[in-house]
């Protein structure tokens, strides 16, 4: 799905990480809700509280879940799922990682 329809979007952006990570929340009409953004390259660590999934629009970046000792690398097309309460660390070199963070 390249688009969504009939969402709400939340004007105020969220800055993270001095601007290294920017997004937009995105409300759909069932309540649930989306973020759509782009993580600058950097090395960053963002912790959870509901479940997530982070689907890769474009570029790539290398991931590891809390607990985990391997980086694994995702690319445009991919995601990856963090747990509830939990956290990950991501790494982006070269072009920036755009991407939706799907809640709960």
């Amino acid at each position: 799905m390249s688009q969504f329809d009939n969402v709400s979007i939340i004007k105020q952006a969220n800055v993270y990480f001095d601007g290294k990570c920017v997004s937009h929340t995105v409300q759909f009409a069932d309540g649930t809700r989306k973020s759509v953004g782009v993580i600058l390259p950097a090395t960053l660590t963002f912790n959870t509280g509901v479940p997530e999934i982070m689907e890769g629009v474009a570029g790539a970046c290398r991931v590891r879940i809390k607990g985990e000792t391997a980086w694994t690398r995702y690319a445009a097309g991919e995601s990856f799922k963090v747990p509830a309460n939990s956290s990950f660390d991501i790494e982006v070199s070269g072009e920036p990682y755009h991407y939706v963070c799907h809640f709960g």
